[in-house]
């Protein structure tokens, strides 16, 4: 339905200075009804203060750019729905498309953040200046919030797809930084204290681990068909969560990784006492169901790593100390990109834990120019005539 006429909209009050200082605008605005009924109730907003427009026709002038959308040939009228409402449609038909890890990460989200804050928010009034007073009032961490906002954009786009909204309440928006986090690595010898220690079939998921620094529900889903020991590569091409398969989290998709000769003579006697299971899968249960990692880390490498006196950690740390070792061995950054399954550079320099040679060679030297510095000024000072005190 297009614009019934062209609206100048008003300012209130009609007279004389802003009330409390701020411009308010009144217009009428197309609304269609869950029943397919189109109304035109009146709609008010604050342009903005006396300090932003020091007179009255400088505010009519924002309320007439504020009115451009409506007053457009291709205007049509947008459904009215709360966030609440529209979530749960969104869940219906957007959310399961995703990924079973994925729908239960943002459901836990709308159930413990957004319904409760914004579930009775109307879609046309969620603001910018609403959805920083949201970010502000969050008491969760810096990466929570920025899963947060991550879901609503996601929800937006449909949104705004759908006719719900035009505006962007994303610009301008500002988000918490990320605090330091203190993140565990394996060391070398930690990694061969950890696989000498282990009993089949663990030992070679540590080692797989170990060496090729794929994640922990990568190699949970592991098949057969994914070994290629002739070429020496093993690849990932799906996960497991909740024992359930899926696609990997890697933007890059499947990966290829090529394994050590020691490893492929040890993945050849380790299929020499492989169980046979439906689905081919190199560790799976006695029912023939994959594994699930949280599982294994709670139950055999937790006890393991007490036994060992190891800090209490997860198979991250492999990831961790994988990208430790491939930087010392100044592994191009291309190939970690792809070991690791990164799409950026900076993410897989934030799991190196080593001191480089570039920067120790870079200490040496300071450590030279300041020691000759503090030494010539000791000389200097002892060769100098000592002074006599003379106490009157």
């Amino acid at each position: 339905m297009a614009r019934r006429r062209y609206q100048k909209g008003s300012l209130l009050p009609k007279n004389g200075l802003p009330t409390n200082g701020l411009w308010i605008g009144r217009w009428r605005e197309d609304v269609i009804q869950s029943d397919g009924s189109i109304t035109r109730p009146y709609k008010w907003e604050v342009l903005g203060t006396i300090s932003d427009y020091p007179t009255r026709k400088l505010a009519l002038r924002a309320l007439e750019a504020r009115l451009s959308t409506i007053n457009s040939p291709t205007y049509r009228a947008r459904p009215t729905a709360v966030f609440a409402d529209f979530a749960s449609r969104w869940e219906a038909v957007v959310l399961c498309q995703h990924k079973p890890s994925t729908q239960s990460s943002i459901r836990s989200q709308l159930r413990r953040w957004l319904l409760p804050s914004l579930g009775n928010c109307a879609l046309k009034d969620l603001e910018g200046q609403k959805l920083q007073g949201f970010i502000s009032g969050c008491n969760a961490s810096p990466k929570t919030v920025r899963n947060l906002v991550a879901t609503l954009r996601m929800m937006w786009n449909n949104a705004r797809s759908w006719g719900y909204v035009a505006h962007d309440p994303f610009s301008g928006l500002v988000l918490p930084k990320r605090g330091l986090v203190y993140t565990f690595t394996l060391s070398l010898q930690e990694i061969r204290d950890v696989i000498g220690a282990a009993a089949e079939p663990y030992r070679t998921f540590y080692m797989i681990l170990a060496e090729t620094g794929i994640r922990g529900g990568e190699i949970c889903a592991l098949r057969l068909e994914d070994l290629d020991l002739e070429s020496a590569v093993v690849h990932v091409q799906q996960s497991v969560w909740r024992g359930k398969l899926q696609t990997v989290k890697s933007r890059k998709g499947n990966r290829r990784f090529p394994i050590s000769p020691e490893l492929v003579d040890h993945l050849r006697t380790y299929l020499t006492t492989w169980r046979p299971n439906a689905q081919r899968l190199l560790f799976a249960t006695s029912n023939g169901t994959p594994w699930d990692h949280s599982l294994v880390r709670k139950r055999k490498f937790h006890p393991l790593l007490k036994k060992l006196g190891i800090q209490q950690c997860g198979f991250h740390a492999f990831r961790h100390g994988n990208a430790t070792l491939l930087d010392q061995i100044h592994a191009p950054m291309a190939v970690r990109l792809n070991r690791l399954g990164h799409a950026e550079a900076q993410t897989t320099m934030g799991y190196t834990h080593i001191v480089t040679s570039d920067e120790r060679k870079t200490a040496e030297e300071l450590g030279k120019i300041l020691h000759v510095n503090a030494r010539n000024d000791e000389s200097e000072v002892l060769a100098a005539k000592p002074l006599t005190l003379r106490i009157q």
